[in-house]
């Protein structure tokens, strides 16, 4: 069995998609249709930057999600392997999740691209400049990540946001309690503990304005059907019900993504083989989370090219 992934914020990048928009009209198909939908060039800050523009959480959601969503276009339309033949489910990391349900149909282009920017602009907002901050501690398990979590927070926010694999875990919450807890790690028994050059604390109870938010938004436009099962982030398990994923989408904002337990779900169900579409990230987690699981990331022409040769070979 093989899973589609689809990367989350952090794997933006100037000079995104323009290999694929050179190389393939329906990339380029892709990048005009969210910029119409924007009704801002952000294809032209993929390509150009300038960097602080791209990293904008409501520029950097959208352009992740439109790059991933261009190199699934080149390999249908390109090179003939149609995600749901290929596929038997899907994940995305964080706003790799909409992504993902853009790819099996719940979503249109347009209406991801818009939700994507909304979500970035909601999150953005839903905490001052400089009141958040998250930190990724390297060598902590959930078990360490979560006592220390607690001992920093003295009465203040700091949670677990995402459970990335064996090795990584991120905290979110206020800035002086993720401040005081990389100066705990060692006390914790972690390795390190790094600030991540993030403009809010994503997914903790501080984003709950955000929540709000996208629980008006996701109502107005709901999933439709998905043509495959999506693991989501908030569970770690298998979804195929629009309406359920519609509230897991809001849960998500202020939730922890659970990447290490969806591939270790997804591995129970019998994935052997992942493929990670537009990004380098997911793939090496999924090697820590599981060193026997078969890992591919396509990003270039040629990692498409020979994704479709083996595919028909």
């Amino acid at each position: 069995m093989r899973a589609f992934v689809f990367p989350g914020q952090g794997s933006q990048k100037v000079g995104m998609g323009t290999e694929l928009a050179a190389a393939s009209a329906a990339a380029r198909e892709v990048f005009e249709e969210v910029d119409e939908a924007l009704s801002l060039k952000l294809s032209a800050i993929m390509a150009e930057g300038p960097d602080d523009a791209l990293t904008l959480t409501e520029n950097a959601q959208p352009a992740i999600m439109a790059n991933a969503i261009a190199t699934l276009r080149v390999l249908e339309t390109d090179f003939s392997v149609s995600l749901t033949d290929a596929g038997d489910c899907v994940a995305g990391h964080s706003l790799g999740e909409y992504t993902a349900l853009c790819a099996v149909g719940a979503f249109s282009l347009a209406d991801t691209a818009r939700l994507l920017k909304l979500r970035g602009s909601a999150m953005q907002a839903a905490v001052p400049v400089g009141e958040g901050a998250m930190a990724a501690l390297l060598g902590a398990d959930t078990d360490k990540a979560g006592a220390l979590a607690e001992a920093a927070a003295d009465g203040g926010v700091c949670e677990i946001a995402n459970d990335n694999d064996p090795t990584q875990v991120v905290i979110s919450g206020q800035k002086s309690a993720i401040e005081r807890a990389v100066g705990m790690v060692k006390d914790h028994g972690i390795k390190r503990g790094i600030l991540l050059p993030v403009s809010a604390p994503f997914h903790c109870s501080m984003m709950r304005p955000a929540a709000d938010r996208m629980a008006e938004a996701l109502a107005e436009t709901p999933p439709g059907a998905l043509a495959l099962p999506l693991y989501a982030n908030v569970t770690a398990a298998k979804v195929t019900d629009p309406m359920e994923e519609q509230r897991l989408l809001v849960e998500q904002v202020t939730g922890r993504v659970r990447w290490r337990e969806s591939v270790l779900a997804m591995r129970a169900d019998g994935v052997e083989n992942f493929v990670e579409l537009g990004g380098k990230v997911l793939g090496p987690m999924i090697g820590r989370i599981d060193k026997e699981a078969q890992v591919e990331s396509l990003i270039s022409m040629e990692d498409l090219e020979n994704f479709a040769k083996a595919m028909s070979g």
